[in-house]
């Protein structure tokens, strides 16, 4: 069932939290009441509506598909973008990206609630207008979202500027990154004491920020700042170890019907309410949405009219024989969806109101080779490249999993179904693992890195993984080497199961510039930017990965940081630029 708590705050607390981002002050916190929390704040769920407000910013499509999506997935370039925001592709995005501004924004005005939370509690808590144990689980939950989104800012900007009080001027320069992972450790160990674990969270609170998801970021934060032997402490206490678990069958870990599971350490929230439009007439952020375009960017154009980003078939390619990641992650020409859920709602791609129709209507496009209806993402002899040609055939199958979404065309009721309510994923234990096992690279203990390697590698075979580690086949398609480096053994590890989500390309950053600039190049080898229409005449079992619109993989060092949308910088002249933009 659907827990939405992630509501917008009620009328009354809007009035404490308007941060405009259209003024040099939209970091300040104005009462327009004149009664600040005496006025406002009279009863429990009016606090727990202006922490509720924190976690609203997360529930915004352009900030998680178009910032911290793009550059988990962009940046690796095991996907591309297609349409008005290609500069991904050759790392140059602008600082007028009105996506990167979002990101800014959105972020600051988070950390503008939670500062203004904290005063809000207090103040109750003293009036006993709450208890002090919801006091402490909604400071906790503060602290925890003001702590997570310092940490995705400083990994996608490097340093900036900390805002820690309700009242700013707005000026505040940049601090260094290591300052601001400092703070996400304080505010992540604040949050560990507060909030309440997994186990203790009642079932209409499901979704909210718990003991474990602080541990989690506690030591992801850890590792920006090389203290592994730290890291290792926060991913070994028992709030992750005791109250979270690899589920069994990979396929489980993205199905819309297993939504919050025991993997999932931190989720945004989404929900689909009897009577809401899905489409873009009536679902582009109306007050109170809670749905999102996310998922079905990622689609095939011949399905939703779009197919914004599209997959690397290098990854299709690098998967080793029997992982069934694969096409759980990434699917192309000849390839069925292997989602159990849309199996079991459509048959698979057959099943969609666009496909049926299409080959009704004797559309080559939805044929199979033999002439039946096609139920694979394009064939081998007519991949689905988009009606310009454009794409690669792959697409990203963990973005294909909500049920509610069934394409761009009108169904049989006359509707567009773009927009549903699959809630996105931002850690999850499987990262934890993979986390650990590089922090005890590190810490020299290898033996114990290829014990976690092993869990996360058995639970992708179903069973025991191969233990020779490789690349099953290069970005050209030659057969890949054996990777006996326990370091490239974690990145490889990475990639093959966190690539499509929220954190690949920052994970590769935090090992090291030199680090990610030499693994994309590896992954992705030195390829034109030009487009060969042209699929290979005999396409063999590793499909055709040398052409197809993939570009350069010309990452340098300043390409590792986003640029400071130059928008906050206008109202900040204390901001300074990142080298490179």
């Amino acid at each position: 069932m659907k827990k939405s708590v992630i509501a917008l705050a009620v009328a009354a607390a809007a009035g404490v939290i308007i941060p405009w981002a259209c003024k040099r002050s939209f970091l300040q916190q104005t009462n327009t009441f004149q009664g600040t929390a005496s006025a406002t704040f009279n009863k429990p769920q009016d606090v727990i509506a202006l922490v509720n407000g924190i976690y609203d910013t997360y529930q915004n499509s352009d900030l998680l598909k178009k910032c911290l999506w793009y550059r988990a997935n962009f940046g690796t370039h095991d996907a591309f973008n297609w349409g008005g925001d290609v500069f991904w592709n050759n790392y140059q995005i602008p600082a007028t990206f009105g996506g990167i501004a979002t990101f800014w924004n959105q972020s600051y005005i988070g950390i503008a609630r939670a500062n203004s939370a904290f005063g809000v509690i207090s103040s109750t808590l003293e009036r006993g207008i709450i208890t002090q144990a919801l006091a402490d689980r909604l400071n906790g939950e503060a602290y925890f979202l003001r702590g997570m989104t310092y940490y995705y800012l400083a990994a996608a900007f490097g340093g900036v500027p900390l805002e820690l009080n309700a009242i700013t001027n707005g000026l505040t320069p940049r601090s260094s990154r290591e300052d601001v992972f400092k703070q996400v450790v304080a505010d992540m160990q604040k949050a560990e004491g507060l909030l309440l674990s997994k186990t203790a969270l009642p079932a209409a609170d499901l979704g909210r920020a718990t003991k474990g998801a602080a541990y989690a970021y506690d030591g992801a934060a850890r590792m920006w700042l090389k203290d592994y032997t730290g890291a290792l402490a926060a991913f070994n206490n028992t709030e992750l170890t005791s109250n979270y678990r690899l589920l069994p069958n990979f396929a489980d870990v993205h199905e819309y019907d297993r939504q919050n599971n025991d993997e999932s350490l931190f989720e945004v929230q989404f929900e689909k309410k009897t009577g809401d439009p899905q489409d873009w007439g009536g679902s582009w952020n109306p007050p109170g949405a809670e749905l999102a375009w996310i998922d079905s960017f990622g689609w095939p154009q011949e399905l939703t009219g779009q197919g914004y980003d599209y997959a690397n078939p290098a990854l299709w390619n690098s998967y080793q024989q029997g992982d069934r990641r694969k096409l759980l992650t990434i699917v192309g020409p000849g390839d069925t969806l292997a989602s159990p859920g849309i199996v079991k709602a459509y048959g698979g791609l057959k099943g969609y109101n666009q496909v049926k129709q299409g080959f009704l209507s004797n559309n080559a496009i939805y044929k199979a080779d033999n002439g039946t209806i096609l139920n694979t993402v394009g064939t081998l002899t007519r991949p689905w490249y988009g009606d310009d040609k454009a794409r690669t055939g792959y697409y990203f199958s963990k973005k294909w999993r909500d049920p509610n979404l069934t394409g761009g065309n009108a169904n049989e009721n006359g509707q567009s179904n773009l927009f549903g309510d699959q809630n996105q994923i931002l850690m999850r234990y499987a990262e934890v693992v993979l986390s650990r096992a590089e922090c005890k690279v590190r810490t020299g203990d290898a033996a114990g890195a290829m014990a976690d390697l092993k869990l996360v590698r058995d639970r992708a075979w179903g069973g025991t993984a191969p233990t020779v580690m490789r690349d099953s086949a290069n970005y050209d398609g030659t057969p890949g080497v054996a990777i006996t480096d326990p370091l490239q053994m974690v990145l490889s590890e990475y990639r093959h199961e966190l690539v499509g989500e929220y954190s690949l390309f920052f994970n590769l950053c935090r090992a090291g510039n030199d680090v990610v600039i030499a693994f994309v190049k590896a992954a992705n080898g030195t390829v034109d930017n030009s487009y060969d229409p042209v699929p290979n005449p005999a396409p063999g079992p590793t499909h055709d990965g040398q052409k197809h619109g993939l570009y350069n993989t010309s990452l340098k060092v300043n390409n590792t940081l986003l640029p400071i949308p130059q928008g906050a910088i206008a109202l900040n002249p204390n901001l300074t630029q990142n080298p490179g933009y």
